[in-house]
C-alpha cells in the first residue's frame, strides 16, 4: 500500500527559524506602571521583517481574559472584570472590537452584553456568542447579527467546578474541524456537568483536560483528561489538537481518551497506571522545581518560565510558510511569545525549541490568548497586569491590550463569510489561509442544520475529496462533509483502504464517533488493526476502541497488542491498555488470554495488575 504522508511538515523538521535573540535584561516584577501602549508595541522584539502595532488598549478595553475573531475578521473579547471574585455581581462584559477605517487599530467598541458573572472564555458562531462562565457555559444569541443579544442569556450546561480557586479553571473556547467546541479544563475545580436540570447520578465527572460540546446535538463529553491548567487549545493541518499548559511540562498532543500527566488522584485515571506524557523535548525554566521558574536569566535564555497561557498552531497567510503548522503560546513570566516546532515522531509528534516570536520590553506584559485573522495576521491579547502568573491579590482593572503581529506587507480586504455563497464556501476549503476554511465549515454547518445549504454542496466537496493531491485539502473537504451529514457509513468505511495515514485516521475516528460503526465497518477495523503500517492509524485504531462497546473491542484490541514494534512508543502501548483496561473487568479469564499473546510487556503487566486491583 502507498502511503500518502506530510512530506511538506515532515521536510521542516530539522529547520531552524532566524530569529530575535531569546535573552532580554530582567524586568522589574514591582514596575510602578506599565511602559505605554504604544510603546510597549514598538518596543517588542520580534524576528526580521515582522512588526508588532497596537489593535486596541485602556481605556477601550481592560483585563481581555479570551477573544474570538468573528465571520468578519471583528474580534469579541470577554473582559474579566471580576477576576478574582467569584459570586460578585455580575458585571463581566462583551466587547466588540473593530477597525473600520482599515489602519490595522480598533476605532469602534461597541458593548454586546455586560452582566457576566465570571467570564473565562468567548466564541462566535451558530448564531450567538458562546460564554464560559463557571459554573455556567452560556450562549448569547444573536440570530440577526445586529450586535444586540436577542434575549438573556441561555444556560447551555452547568455543573462547571468554581469553589477551589480562581483560575485554575474551565477555559476557552475552540471550533474544532470536526463541528464541536472545544475548551480547557483546569485540575483543581473538579466539574460534574450537565444541562440544567440533569439528575447528580447522570452528570459526567471532569477533573482536568480537554472537553467538547457539539451545538447541533446539544451533546456534551470528556474528550482527554489530565495536565494541570489546560488554557488554549489549537489544531494543526491534519487535525490534530494540541493543548499548552502550566506548572507541568507546557505542550501535549491531545488524544481523544488520552490520559495525560500529571495523575495528581484523578478518578477518571485511577486504572491507567501511567498516563501520556508530553511531547515537548525541552522545558522553558531551568532545574527540577518550577516554583523557582519565575525569574533569572537562565529560565529567560530558556524561554521565559513555567507559565504557559494561550495556544495557537499557526495555519495563516501572512507569516512564512516555515512558521506554518508550529504551535505558539504566550510565557507569562517571561514576557513573551515562544515558539515550538512541531513534526512527526513515532505515532505523535515531538515540539522542539525554536527562538521565541516575540519579547516584551514592558514589565506588565501577561499574554493570554492568541489568533489568526482572515489576512494572516496575528492578534496577541495582554492581560497586563504586576505579580505572577495568578494575580488574584492586587489585581490592576484598568489595563489591558492587544497587538497585532504581521510580516511583511498585509494583503486582503473586508470579508464577511457569512454572507457567501454556497458555492464560495466550498471554494473557502482551498484557500491558503485556513482562517477562511474554517469559519467557511462553520457556515456550513450552520446552514446544514437549518436546512437551507444547496444540494450541490456535498457533491462539491466531495470532488475536491476525490480530485486535490493535496492531503490536507482533502481532510478540509473530508471535515467539511462530516459537519454538513454528508459523510455516511458507506464513504467512511471505504475510506479505511486510502492511500493517505491521515484519511484513514480520520476515517477511523468519524466512523467510531457515534460509538456505532457499521458490521462492515469494524470486521475492515479489526483486520487494519492486525496489518495496518502507520504508528499514527494504529494511534487513532487505540483511541476508537474506547467509543465502542465491549464486546466489539476484542478482535481490534488483540491486533493491536500484537504489534512488537509499538513496544517503545511514546503513546500506543498505553492507549491500547486505556482502551483494553475495561475489558479485564468484563471478563477476566479472556482478559487473562491476552498476556500471552500481547507482544507489549507494559500490557501484559497492567493486565496482571488489574485482574488483582479491584
Amino acid at each position: 500500500m502507498m502511503l500518502i504522508t506530510a512530506t511538506a511538515h515532515a521536510q521542516t523538521a530539522t529547520a531552524t527559524v532566524k530569529t530575535a535573540p531569546r535573552v532580554i535584561p530582567e524586568l522589574p516584577s514591582n514596575a510602578p506602571s506599565p511602559l505605554p501602549p504604544d510603546v510597549a508595541a514598538s518596543s517588542m522584539i520580534v524576528p526580521d521583517g515582522f512588526h508588532v502595532t497596537l489593535f486596541a488598549a485602556e481605556p477601550m478595553v481592560v483585563q481581555p481574559i479570551s477573544f474570538a475573531i468573528d465571520d468578519r475578521g471583528r474580534i469579541w473579547v470577554a473582559e474579566g472584570l471580576n477576576y478574582p471574585n467569584r459570586g460578585a455581581e455580575p458585571h463581566d462584559r462583551v466587547l466588540i472590537l473593530e477597525d473600520t477605517d482599515g489602519d490595522g487599530a480598533a476605532d469602534k467598541s461597541t458593548v454586546f452584553y455586560d452582566k457576566i458573572a465570571y467570564a473565562t472564555g468567548i466564541e462566535v458562531g451558530h448564531g450567538g456568542v458562546w460564554i464560559m462562565s463557571p459554573p455556567q457555559m452560556l450562549f448569547i444569541p444573536d440570530r440577526d447579527h445586529d450586535d444586540r443579544p436577542d434575549g438573556e442569556p441561555v444556560v447551555v450546561l452547568d455543573g462547571f467546578g468554581n469553589e477551589h480557586s480562581a483560575h485554575n479553571i474551565v477555559n476557552g473556547f475552540t471550533w474544532g474541524p470536526d463541528g464541536w467546541l472545544y475548551f480547557g479544563h483546569g485540575r483543581t475545580n473538579p466539574s460534574e456537568v450537565g444541562k440544567p436540570g440533569t439528575p447528580a447520578d447522570q452528570r459526567i465527572h471532569v477533573d482536568g483536560g480537554v472537553c467538547r460540546y457539539q451545538p447541533v446535538t446539544g451533546v456534551f463529553e470528556n474528550y482527554a483528561d489530565g495536565t494541570t491548567n489546560p488554557w488554549g487549545v489549537a489544531f494543526d493541518d491534519y487535525g490534530a489538537a494540541f493543548v499548552t499548559n502550566c506548572v507541568t511540562p507546557h505542550v501535549f498532543h491531545m488524544i481523544q481518551g488520552g490520559h495525560y500527566e500529571p495523575w495528581r488522584n484523578r478518578p477518571a485515571s485511577k486504572y491507567a497506571y501511567e498516563r501520556l506524557p508530553t511531547i515537548a523535548d525541552h522545558k522553558h525554566f531551568a532545574g527540577d522545581k518550577w516554583q523557582d521558574s519565575r525569574s533569572g536569566a537562565v529560565n529567560s535564555q530558556l524561554g521565559g518560565g513555567h507559565s504557559h497561557c494561550g495556544a495557537m498552531v499557526y495555519l495563516g497567510d501572512n507569516w512564512p510558510d516555515i512558521y506554518r503548522n508550529d504551535i505558539y503560546t504566550c510565557n507569562v513570566h517571561g514576557h513573551r511569545m515562544n515558539h515550538d516546532h512541531l513534526s512527526f515522531r513515532g505515532s505523535s509528534y515531538v515540539a522542539s525549541h525554536n527562538d521565541d516570536l516575540a519579547l516584551s520590553r514592558d514589565p506588565w506584559f501577561k499574554g493570554v490568548t492568541l489568533d489568526y485573522g482572515p489576512r494572516g495576521e496575528v492578534y496577541m491579547s495582554d492581560w497586563n497586569d504586576t505579580g505572577e502568573c495568578h494575580d488574584y491579590k492586587e489585581t490592576h482593572r484598568e489595563t489591558g491590550r492587544l497587538f497585532r503581529i504581521t510580516y511583511g506587507e498585509l494583503n486582503g480586504k473586508p470579508v464577511d463569510i457569512a454572507k457567501f455563497t454556497d458555492a464560495q464556501l466550498v471554494a473557502a476549503q482551498l484557500n491558503h489561509n485556513d482562517w477562511y476554511v474554517a469559519h467557511a465549515r462553520r457556515v456550513m454547518q450552520e446552514r446544514a442544520a437549518a436546512g437551507t445549504l444547496g444540494k450541490d454542496v456535498a457533491p462539491a466537496l466531495r470532488k475536491i475529496f476525490d480530485d486535490n493531491t493535496d492531503v490536507t485539502r482533502k481532510l478540509r473537504a473530508l471535515w467539511a462533509m462530516h459537519v454538513i451529514g454528508a459523510d455516511d457509513d458507506a464513504f467512511l468505511t471505504a475510506q479505511l483502504g486510502h492511500d493517505s495515514e491521515h484519511v484513514r485516521g480520520w476515517a477511523v475516528q468519524l466512523l467510531c464517533e457515534d460509538h456505532e460503526p457499521p458490521a462492515p465497518a469494524l470486521d475492515t477495523l479489526a483486520k487494519m488493526a492486525a496489518t495496518e503500517p502507520s504508528p499514527r492509524v494504529r494511534l487513532q485504531l487505540a483511541s476508537a476502541l474506547q467509543r465502542l462497546p465491549l464486546d466489539k473491542r476484542w478482535a481490534i484490541a488483540e491486533a493491536l497488542i500484537g504489534h512488537a514494534e509499538d513496544v517503545d512508543d511514546a503513546y500506543l502501548p498505553l492507549m491500547y491498555w486505556y482502551g483494553i483496561e475495561p475489558l479485564v473487568v468484563a471478563d477476566r479469564t479472556r482478559a487473562l488470554g491476552l498476556v500471552s499473546r500481547t507482544k507489549i510487556p507494559l500490557i501484559r503487566t497492567f493486565i496482571a495488575k488489574r485482574v488483582v486491583d479491584r
